[in-house]
């Protein structure tokens, strides 16, 4: 594989998220893992010493000898994937972008602030030309941009291609949570099994607002969605997959057969770009009455599908059906790779 590929940093190596994106980077065809940072305790180990490594395979080969740099590091890279813990996150990716760095961040700090992008590349490529205007307001050579929380970035998958055809007038979801997006060790597990846990938070906050974000327009600013969206969020004892039973009132009254169609039809600028992470089929429609399922759905393309069931009249909102989506694929780390793979393929990127 050619080494010149762009070199990139994970801050938050250790992590849950940030070994998700080390998986996902190794062998990739654009970007190479060059530094990795994590907190005090880790830095100037070598990685296979500082993290115990918590996902399917071995730890790449390439990043067991990397030594762990901490917080002030001084990087290199051009580009930082961001998994770090939203406490330490806002002056870190801010010191970092104002340095010149593309920062990729899967952290909520600057999701909703007014000049950085949250952006689902299927659903909101143009939200990118709010770099330009960070930039300018702040004065940085680099740049913060963001991907949604793990929950609303498969329910937002689903969204598009229904606003698109039909139009969106209210929309309500309710989540069961895979005890994976929570970190590591995550929701003690006398709290898990044998249970649900019907709050999760600032979860359902979360999605209420960045929804409206990504399916709104840019015109030099961000304008809000003009739907209404109700959450429910559960924690439920699942390893990796988060499942939503969403309703909602359409601006039209399609069939469940036209909605079906709308969301098999469903292709974006990442699937016309061919970029290397971008599902074929980004929602993927399940015939089946018990489908879709956790075990059974979560890894659909690579885990960076929405996988949709149960599509089906509702009496009350007109419309309902079932995603299930993976949470620390596409809803985080890769979401963060295919985020990245659309700046470069749009010129972001002056690695």
């Amino acid at each position: 594989m050619s080494d010149n590929r762009i070199p990139v940093a994970v801050l938050g190596a250790t992590g849950n998220v940030g070994q998700r994106f080390i998986q996902l980077l190794e062998n990739h065809p654009w970007f190479r893992v060059a530094e990795l940072v994590a907190s005090e305790r880790s830095a100037g180990k070598k990685f296979s010493e500082a993290t115990v490594w918590r996902l399917g395979n071995d730890m790449p080969e390439s990043v067991r000898d990397l030594v762990v740099q901490d917080y002030s590091a001084d990087l290199q890279s051009a580009l930082a994937f961001s998994g770090l813990p939203s406490e330490v996150a806002g002056e870190i990716e801010t010191r970092l972008a104002a340095n010149g760095l593309a920062v990729v961040s899967n952290t909520a700090t600057h999701r909703i602030e007014p000049d950085v992008p949250l952006i689902i590349p299927e659903v909101n490529p143009e939200h990118l030309a709010a770099i330009k205007t960070q930039q300018e307001n702040r004065g940085w050579k680099g740049f913060i941009t963001t991907n949604s929380n793990c929950s609303v970035m498969h329910l937002v998958l689903t969204l598009k291609p229904l606003q698109d055809a039909f139009g969106l007038n209210k929309v309500m979801v309710t989540t069961l949570q895979a005890v994976s997006g929570a970190g590591y060790p995550g929701v003690p597990s006398l709290d898990m099994i044998d249970n649900v846990v019907p709050y999760i938070g600032s979860e359902e906050e979360k999605m209420e607002t960045e929804a409206m974000k990504m399916l709104g327009g840019y015109d030099g600013g961000f304008q809000t969605a003009d739907f209404v969206l109700s959450a429910h969020c559960n924690r439920v004892p699942v390893r990796d997959g988060h499942t939503e039973c969403v309703s909602l009132e359409l601006g039209a009254q399609p069939s469940p057969a036209e909605v079906i169609e709308a969301f098999e039809a469903f292709r974006a600028l990442p699937q016309e770009l061919e970029l290397p992470s971008a599902p074929k089929r980004p929602v993927v429609v399940r015939y089946e009455d018990n489908r879709p399922q956790p075990q059974l759905d979560r890894d659909t393309e690579r885990g960076m599908a929405s996988v949709v069931g149960r599509v089906r009249p509702c009496p009350v909102l007109g419309l309902k059906y079932v995603l299930l989506g993976h949470n620390t694929i596409r809803g985080a780390a890769g979401a963060g790779i295919l985020n990245a793979e659309l700046l470069k393929a749009k010129g972001y990127l002056n690695a």
